[in-house]
């Protein structure tokens, strides 16, 4: 049985999709602070651990 690989993290769009939510709110929420982000080079990015933490429901900061 093979194991796939998560990515490290999404790009906002892509993390938005995941979560079901609109671009713009995913923007809003990453400026607000709601959710983590971390940057690589001139990008941000979701990490795959921050998006499992919000489909899980978790209001816990970490």
């Amino acid at each position: 049985m093979e194991k796939t690989e998560q990515p490290y993290g999404y790009r906002i769009e892509e993390a938005a999709q995941r979560l079901g939510i609109g671009r713009s709110l995913m923007f809003d929420l990453v400026r607000r602070g709601d959710v983590r982000t971390v940057r690589f080079g001139r990008r941000r990015v979701v990490p795959s651990d921050e998006i499992a933490r919000l489909l899980s429901g978790s209001e816990t900061d970490q």
